[in-house]
């Protein structure tokens, strides 16, 4: 079938029949003009000159090597890039580095952090990928630690004028603030960042401090174990979780990460090494967890395992009014069949609570990959629940639940990027996000720091579960937060800084609160202390990485300090290292 108006049309003619005819009738015309004295002739004559030239100009050109038009287009996004670069480095140099930090703080994290921090993690994903299957970190492990030995001993041949901390610069902790003594303390380079061992008969696992969770999940998941107690985002470091402390939603069962701890090594003031258990050098054992570094090194630490599951089959229940959020979590938290307990609190009378059990068996049509980059955020996800006003059931890759409130930081990252959990920018970008907690704060300025400070609340509450309604009240007159993070924990009376008041366990809870505060005339100093109070009145704790608004005599009220202060001066700490409170203090970060 031939398309209507083509060349051999019959009623059109021939392209040869017509090309005649066009040209006939052209010179017929070019000739009656002439013969006239047409005036516009030798114009029109010299203009058909010229279009002729540039007609052999184009041919010509058509015929130079095709790889120029090629190359050509190839060029034009490396031009355009440039091009935007440039445009956003003026935009920069016109409003100042400062006002895009603070007013258009997403702009320099999707640009700059968020490819950076890509880098980081592949780095240090492969590098404790080949160090583990190349077996090398127990081999240089003893030379490091007598690196760290030898480096005490020069500190102390040199008179001990200073304190001493870890090098470790405090841009890179998950704390909020950078410490101030990092600038006037010896720093002692402390570069141990490897699993060790792991021993399946004993169950149990040999880290260094610097390991991350990230590290430990990568690689006993892997394998077929876990962690009992495995804290939530990936760049938490065993160090940080033993000398601070961490929970998860499997904590009512086991405790806090210090309570799966079994061993812990350190190089302490005067360079020598100790290795510290329940039954050997007790008392060490016990004071080191909450003390911040400020009793010696630590080097390494063993600590429990056991067998993983593939998936964690989880139970979602939105729950409403305060009273039956208390009483329901409580009872959920009681209950020792649960694995995982947890629970997200969008209002004092709204809330989703989670029950989850390890499991191999899945059902396919309810299997949700939540880690995968292009899911919703977690935290949002769950709220369709509350939203919508119905329970649900899923199955999440163990690794995926660990982890599931990394890729938005909890809710932390919406206000550092509004749009990150928009479809299309998790489909393009999901994949690099989230951005290192670390260069935030590294690239975080005064003006944000100061901004963050009075504008921003980033707290952990441990207060007993028999005073979760009231603590709830009272967060939400103090700072008025939400979504409100809810994690059951059981504390063991053991010795230490931290324990319940009575001689038996008591369960506890973490009440987290991430965000800005909605309270009116909100005052970070006043708000804060007034908390502080409240938490102290019930025999609760603050964690330690936050900001710590108490002074020493009540710091001293919430931490129990009898043991800390005896082993300091039987250790000879207190001419090596800061006391605790001087170093988590307002007074000492910044």
């Amino acid at each position: 079938m031939k398309a209507a108006g083509s060349w051999s049309d019959p009623r059109r003619g021939s392209p040869l029949v017509a090309a005649r005819v066009s040209a006939h009738r052209t010179s017929a015309t070019r000739a009656n003009r002439e013969a006239a004295g047409d005036p516009g002739l030798p114009w029109r004559q010299a203009a058909g000159a010229e279009l002729a030239r540039r007609g052999a100009e184009g041919s010509d050109r058509g015929r130079e090597p095709a790889a120029l038009p090629a190359r050509r287009r190839m060029m034009e996004p490396a031009v355009s890039l440039a091009v935007c670069a440039l445009l956003f480095l003026l935009w920069v140099r016109v409003k100042g580095l400062e006002f895009v930090l603070i007013h258009q703080r997403w702009v320099f994290v999707c640009l700059f952090l968020l490819p950076l921090s890509l880098i980081f993690d592949i780095y240090y994903y492969v590098r404790a990928w080949v160090v583990f299957k190349l077996s090398s970190a127990p081999r240089l492990h003893e030379q490091r630690v007598r690196d760290i030995q030898k480096q005490v001993r020069e500190w102390k041949e040199q008179g001990s004028k200073t304190f001493m901390c870890t090098g470790r610069p405090g841009w890179l902790t998950v704390s909020l603030r950078v410490g101030k003594y990092k600038k006037t303390h010896k720093n002692i380079m402390i570069n141990l960042m490897d699993i060790l061992e792991v021993d399946t008969k004993k169950q149990i696992v040999r880290v260094e401090p610097l390991v991350t969770m990230g590290q430990v999940t990568a690689l006993l998941t892997s394998i077929g174990w876990t962690l009992p107690v495995l804290p939530e985002l990936d760049d938490l470091t065993v160090g940080g979780l033993i000398m601070g402390t961490g929970i998860e939603s499997s904590s009512h069962k086991y405790g806090l990460f210090q309570h799966i701890c079994t061993a812990y090594e350190l190089v302490l003031a005067d360079g020598s090494f100790v290795r510290c258990t329940p039954s050997e050098n007790s008392d060490l054992f016990y004071a080191v967890p909450w003390s911040c570094g400020t009793l010696g090194f630590l080097v390494a630490a063993e600590i429990r395992i056991i067998p993983a599951k593939k998936y964690v089959k989880l139970r979602f229940e939105p729950v409403q009014g305060l009273e039956a959020i208390c009483a329901k979590f409580t009872h959920e938290s009681q209950r020792q069949e649960n694995h995982f307990v947890e629970g997200l609190l969008y209002s004092l009378d709204e809330a989703v609570i989670m029950t989850g059990v390890m499991t191999d068996e899945v059902e396919p049509s309810k299997l949700n990959s939540i880690g995968n980059y292009y899911k919703p955020w977690f935290f949002k996800h769950v709220e369709n629940y509350l939203k919508t006003n119905r329970e649900g059931l899923e199955y999440i890759p163990l690794r995926h639940y660990y982890h599931r409130h990394t890729r938005s930081i909890f809710w932390e990252l919406q206000d550092i990027i509004p749009f990150g959990n928009n479809p299309i920018f998790r489909y393009l970008f999901g994949w690099m996000v989230p951005p290192k907690i670390s260069l935030l704060k590294l690239t975080q300025g005064e003006t944000l720091r100061k901004l963050y400070e009075q504008h921003h609340v980033v707290q952990d509450m441990l207060v007993p579960m028999k005073c979760l309604q009231q603590a709830l009240h009272t967060f939400q007159n103090d700072i008025h937060v939400y979504p409100i993070w809810l994690c059951p924990f059981i504390l063991p009376s053991q010795p230490g800084l931290v324990h319940p008041k009575g001689n038996e366990a008591e369960l506890y809870i973490d009440i987290g609160a991430y965000g800005e505060p909605r309270v009116k005339h909100f005052e970070a100093r006043s708000c804060m202390r007034q908390l502080e109070k409240f938490v102290r009145s019930v025999h609760g704790f603050q964690m330690l990485y936050a900001d710590c608004y108490m002074n020493r005599e009540e710091f001293w009220e919430m931490f129990d300090g009898s043991l800390y202060h005896k082993l300091r001066e039987k250790l000879g700490c207190q001419d090596a290292f800061p006391e605790v409170y001087d170093k988590i203090c307002k007074a000492a970060r910044h």
